[in-house]
């Protein structure tokens, strides 16, 4: 006679989500205390290398706000472990589609009804974190720019946005998970390729402007040493373009968006206020040894083979018992052979999303070390179509203005770090000159 399996499926499923929700946690900790520690301790002076150019102010400014932001991320971490567990071991999520069903019966209007309302759920209880971050921390440390006013704009802005392109992408994503048969993952995958590719060429010129203005470089000099890079470089653009940053934000950057012809550059304001017109040039080289490396074409690939293989994932998954049980949810099962049973597309798509960063975690380092790779070879290619001394000037200028600390933790780096530190980075540089 046959012997039952030791564990069902369901209850294989539940212990190995609660080992890996653990795990990571417990990793996140680990790796986050080592950072306050390493931080802490290096605060009390500037590291050799960087004694001439970093004042002991800005040094020490950089670790309290890492230390900060380390800690809040500790709390954030706990509180987001708690909240995945009440919707999924503890029922939130089964208990919102038992009332939603109760409320709207089967169908397409109660599957929409559901994501809005994990979206919406979701939204509020992030909402107190959120507000902390920037009018609390960000203020504390000089960063924060936006009013409370702009801060409620700009989530009304984003909630009208999601909502408009949101709910008809997950609409018919759902459509295809009940009507496109088996190999509905394939189709859905289709989809959201191209329309993830048609986003890229559509943001720049009507999202993004929601948000903020864009104006053209009027800087005359600036703009021929930037044309010049770019035509030496074989790079074109639809446009150079200055975006208001410091409406919100101290914070400093530039970067491409677009796809194709609608491909633009964009510099912050407070950028351009703190580089000079070569340091800007070495900055933008930076960017363009991403595209000549095809950098982003390589990172899509990766983002839409990893997908693939999601959303065939979720294809099998989302019909398999089990799934749904094992992770505190009842799926929707008729008790009567001649009705159908109310779909489960929406609970298996929500269940996936909420589930698969818990096991995906680890990966981490792996994603990690391929961009700090990727950012030496940027910065290689800066250094050899623009002056290296300018690249290593203006990222010392960003590490001060952006409150980077100069002595991370090395393993907290191999985790976490996209960027190499700044101590890598600028090894292979020649030394900015001392001001």
């Amino acid at each position: 006679m046959p012997t039952a399996p030791f564990l069902s499926p369901s209850l294989a499923l539940t212990l190995a989500f609660a080992v890996a929700l653990t795990a990571g946690l417990l990793l996140k900790f680990w790796l986050a205390s080592r950072q306050i520690r390493h931080v802490a301790r290096h605060r009390a002076s500037v590291p050799s290398a960087f004694a001439r150019r970093i004042p002991l102010a800005a040094h020490q400014k950089a670790a309290d706000y890492t230390v900060v932001k380390t800690r809040f991320g500790l709390l954030e971490g706990a509180l987001g472990a708690a909240i995945l567990l009440g919707w999924t071991l503890l029922g939130g999520l089964h208990a919102l589609n038992q009332v939603l069903l109760n409320e709207l019966g089967s169908g397409m209007a109660q599957q929409l009804a559901l994501l809005v309302g994990f979206v919406l759920i979701s939204g509020v209880i992030d909402l107190p974190a959120t507000l902390y971050q920037t009018f609390v921390i960000e203020q504390r440390f000089g960063f924060n720019k936006t009013s409370l006013r702009l801060w409620l704009t700009d989530l009304l802005k984003n909630t009208l946005v999601g909502a408009l392109i949101g709910l008809p992408m997950a609409a018919l994503i759902l459509w295809l998970m009940g009507a496109a048969g088996p190999l509905w993952w394939l189709w859905a995958w289709g989809f959201w390729m191209g329309f993830n590719l048609l986003l890229m060429g559509v943001y720049p010129t009507f999202i993004a402007p929601l948000f903020n203005q864009f104006k053209p470089l009027e800087d005359e000099t600036l703009k021929a040493r930037v044309t010049a890079l770019m035509q030496r470089c074989g790079f074109s653009a639809k446009g150079l373009f200055v975006m208001d940053g410091s409406r919100r934000s101290a914070h400093a950057n530039a970067y491409f968006t677009g796809f194709g012809a609608s491909k633009r550059v964009v510099f912050y304001d407070t950028l351009l206020r703190q580089l000079t017109p070569g340091e800007v040039e070495a900055v933008l080289a930076h960017e363009l040894g991403h595209f000549k490396h095809r950098h982003i074409l390589k990172r899509m690939a990766g983002l839409f083979a990893l997908t693939l293989a999601g959303f065939a994932l979720l294809g099998w998954l989302s019909t398999q018992v089990w799934f749904y049980t094992g992770l505190g949810v009842s799926p929707n099962i008729s008790l009567n052979p001649a009705l159908p049973a109310a779909p489960n597309d929406a609970l298996a798509l929500l269940l996936f999303l909420l589930t698969v960063p818990v096991f995906t975690v680890f990966l981490s380092p792996l994603f990690a070390l391929r961009s700090r790779r990727d950012e030496f070879e940027a910065d290689a290619y800066a250094a050899a179509h623009a002056q290296g001394s300018d690249l290593a000037s203006a990222l010392l200028k960003l590490y001060e203005d952006n409150a980077s600390t100069l002595t991370p933790d090395p393993v907290y780096v191999k985790f976490y770090y996209s960027h190499p530190p700044a101590s890598e980075r600028l090894a292979r540089m020649p030394a900015p000159a001392s001001s």
